[in-house]
């Protein structure tokens, strides 16, 4: 038996396509126990992403952007996000997409990167799944300043940061992006060990 066999969609509304999509659902779900259960719920679509997380092995560093971003600030977040470069995938392949993003926001035109896993961050609410990444950089490898697309709205710093000092960042929450906390820990547990 798949979750195609336990679910059977009744209804689907569009709440708004602003920006991203907002939809909200109702269908029934086999229950564990057999029972037909009517379910309710929203989902927000705002496509697939990817995220990477520079590294150097010889100085033990990581290069991270800092960032507004207006959802945690409404959320109470009363400081800027220290985050792992990302971006939407919109519509090439997560390799080409974070290559692009990389060097946007940070500045480096890295040679090497390497996928180290997928995963959905919030698939109670929304469809978006992460691509993560890592590459070593080099100083040489940076060609530019970095700092985002202000046509997007972006206004990004670049921080170059030692593991060690990004890792105590995530104990003192002044990093507390899901994605830069998984990559550095992926790091910690697997690059600069």
């Amino acid at each position: 038996m798949t979750v195609s066999d336990r679910i059977r969609i009744k209804d689907v509304r569009l709440l708004s396509n602003n920006h991203y999509t907002l939809r909200t659902t109702t269908f029934e779900w086999r229950r564990a126990n057999g029972e037909w259960q009517t379910q309710h719920r929203e989902t927000y679509d705002r496509g697939n992403g990817a995220t990477l997380l520079p590294y150097n092995l010889r100085a033990r560093s990581v290069v991270l952007v800092r960032q507004f971003r207006y959802p945690a600030y409404v959320n109470g977040h009363d400081d800027l996000m220290i985050e792992a470069a990302a971006g939407l995938l919109d519509d090439l392949s997560p390799e080409l997409r974070i290559r692009a993003e990389a060097e946007e926001e940070t500045g480096y035109r890295l040679r090497d990167i390497r996928k180290v896993f997928e995963a959905f961050m919030s698939p109670g609410s929304v469809t978006e799944k992460l691509h993560f990444f890592v590459a070593e950089y080099e100083p040489d490898m940076r060609i530019g300043s970095g700092g985002g697309n202000a046509d997007e709205g972006e206004d990004i710093e670049v921080l170059e940061l030692s593991i060690d000092e990004a890792l105590a960042m995530i104990a003192d929450r002044c990093i507390v992006d899901a994605k830069t906390i998984m990559l550095l820990q992926y790091a910690a547990l697997n690059i600069f060990r």
